[in-house]
């Protein structure tokens, strides 16, 4: 995907505190993209994104 076709779209993250969803929420924002978390469990580790 160009970066500059998603660079300042949003994106909702479901399961972004660890794992692949961490990794997809990282990576989004790294290209500009506005990123929107949500965590089933690990509070800490989603607001250390």
């Amino acid at each position: 995907m160009n970066k500059s076709s998603i660079h300042g779209k949003t994106a909702l993250v479901t399961g972004a505190a660890k794992g692949i969803g961490k990794a997809i929420a990282l990576e989004l924002a790294k290209k500009g993209v506005n990123v929107a978390i949500n965590y089933k469990s690990s509070e800490a580790e989603a607001r250390s994104l």
